[in-house]
């Protein structure tokens, strides 16, 4: 069982860049892919990244490419998600997700999620 708490999410303003965290529980943490997934009101839920279990591969939606960075630190079972260049159209529920299968994280295990609302 691994168990996922996300932080680093609230209210914002356009342009800022903060950085969500997901920490695991757990001794298996390095096995899992883990993601990134935004659900916005009103629609679905989305992946936006993925990251391999080592680091050593990543994956973004198009929605995001070249603002958002996905990383890891296995020896502190943490998945980062670094946002730049926020637009209004990033509001959303952030979820963080462990699970396997590339690019496509089939999804064993979800965070609670965290709101980011971003205000113009």
């Amino acid at each position: 069982q691994v168990q996922l708490v996300e932080s680093g999410g609230g209210l914002v303003q356009a342009g800022d860049s903060p950085r969500l965290s997901c920490t695991a529980s757990g001794r298996t943490f390095s096995r899992y892919n883990m993601g990134w997934f935004r659900q916005a009101p009103g629609k679905e839920r989305e992946q936006i990244a993925a990251i391999s279990g080592s680091g050593a591969i990543t994956n973004y939606a198009d929605s995001v490419k070249g603002r958002f960075t996905i990383s890891r630190n296995n020896a502190k079972n943490t998945v980062y998600l670094q946002m730049n260049s926020l637009k209004s159209g990033d509001t959303a529920v952030y979820y963080c997700a462990a699970g396997e299968n590339w690019p496509k994280i089939f999804v064993n295990y979800w965070g609670q999620g965290t709101q980011v609302t971003v205000s113009s």
